[in-house]
């Protein structure tokens, strides 16, 4: 569990040092160090990233750092794309998910690795005119389609993305930008972990079971998330933005590398002789330490088989057992 807290801690610190990019951490984290099934894990982060991300709008407000109609305007497209890409992670196998977020993972690096957060008057002369133009908002709605895209699908604040949107589009000052983009991840975050709930309740983990988030983790991950938001913003004016960004991207760069090579022979059994994530069950990724909870070990006590139980076709059955799952 300290390997959890240091992994939550970890991902405050560097969004507070960073203003953006911590939370794409959060699943890598939930997965390799928890033990959580893919699905859960995105799951979980969509809370977590939630959490922290009103946390940080309650700070940003008060100062005039949140530009609500550039919010709303992200926002709401936004809302339909995580609805949409929480629907697709229905149909994908959580394998495929973690490998799309590797390569998100590699492209937020690449970003960083560049030139860092752009400044708006050094991508946009002043007076373009793109902040109201009809074409800049027919932009920012497809952006924030694609960024609830990504939200959704794997779990993801993508304020790495939608920071420079806010700057290249809307024309906002970075630090209003930053804080926009905490108002559209919580929204995002939220319609994404909502529809979470009908995807959970479609598939069945390791212990036979429906899965299902863990609210303790949860709550722990914001709490300390939101701590080490705070002293990463108070480090943030001591350390240098390059250095911080570069460091971080190599730490992406490592993660991605890491994710890329345990998940691509699930998803490409043929090329890498790996299982199939189809054929291998869910919650594979549980660390040797992991267990049952205690509901759980009450639920599958016995030696009845959990296809054979009463109400139930097959394997993770059907039918009754949704119901009695949920009493």
């Amino acid at each position: 569990m300290i390997w959890a807290w240091i992994g939550a801690a970890a991902v405050g610190l560097s969004l507070g040092l960073l203003g953006s990019g911590g939370a794409i951490l959060t699943v890598p984290i939930l997965v390799c160090i928890v033990g959580h099934d893919e699905k859960v894990a995105i799951a979980e982060s969509l809370a977590i990233v939630g959490a922290i991300a009103v946390a940080g709008v309650v700070r940003a407000a008060p100062q005039g750092r949140v530009d609500f109609r550039s919010a709303a305007l992200l926002a709401f497209p936004g809302i339909a794309g995580a609805y949409l890409g929480a629907t697709a992670a229905r149909f994908i196998p959580g394998a495929l998910q973690l490998l799309l977020l590797a390569v998100l993972m590699s492209v937020a690096a690449t970003l960083m690795f560049r030139n860092g957060m752009p400044t708006a008057d050094a991508i946009v002369p002043s007076g373009t005119g793109l902040r109201s133009s009809a074409r800049a908002l027919f932009l920012v709605a497809v952006q924030g389609i694609g960024l609830g895209l990504a939200t959704g699908l794997v779990g993801v604040g993508g304020g790495f993305l939608i920071v420079p949107v806010l700057v290249l589009l809307r024309r906002l000052p970075m630090a209003s930008a930053v804080g926009t983009s905490l108002a559209i991840i919580a929204v995002n975050s939220a319609a994404g972990f909502w529809k979470y709930h009908d995807v959970l309740r479609e598939h069945v983990g390791a212990d036979g079971h429906l899965l299902r988030v863990d609210w303790m983790i949860i709550a722990v991950f914001s709490a300390v998330g939101v701590a080490g938001s705070l002293v990463g913003n108070l480090l943030a004016g001591r350390i240098r933005q390059d250095v911080l960004k570069r460091v971080f991207a190599a730490f992406l760069v490592i993660m991605a590398a890491y994710m890329i090579i345990r998940q691509a022979p699930r998803v490409f059994p043929a090329i890498f002789g790996g299982p199939s994530p189809i054929a291998q069950p869910a919650g594979s990724n549980r660390g040797p330490d992991w267990e049952p909870s205690p509901r759980a070990k009450s639920l599958i006590g016995g030696d009845e088989p959990v296809g054979n139980r009463p109400g139930q076709t097959g394997p993770g059955g059907s039918g009754a057992s949704h119901d009695s799952d949920h009493e």
